[in-house]
């Protein structure tokens, strides 16, 4: 599971290749299955998780005037990262 974070500089389209994908997107929260997709505007708080057991698989189109990871607020990481 990705923490829950937002970029200032850019946005993003994601799609699954393989699994099954849990994605917060603002407000929503949806399942997107293989060959689907889900667009996630500028600053626009976002996660991405895998509910199952296939590994998942998809593809990040990053798409703005810079693509810095240091782009990148953090408001929730189960993995120490700085919020």
């Amino acid at each position: 599971r990705l923490s829950s974070q937002m970029h200032h500089h850019r946005h993003e389209h994601w799609v699954v290749v393989r699994g099954t994908a849990r994605v917060e997107n603002g407000e929503r929260e949806i399942l997107l299955q293989e060959d689907e997709s889900t667009y996630i505007p500028l600053g626009t708080t976002h996660r991405l998780e895998n509910p199952g057991v296939i590994p998942l698989e998809l593809i990040e189109i990053q798409i703005g005037s810079y693509l810095g990871e240091d782009d990148i607020v953090r408001f929730d990481d189960e993995y120490g990262r700085n919020i």
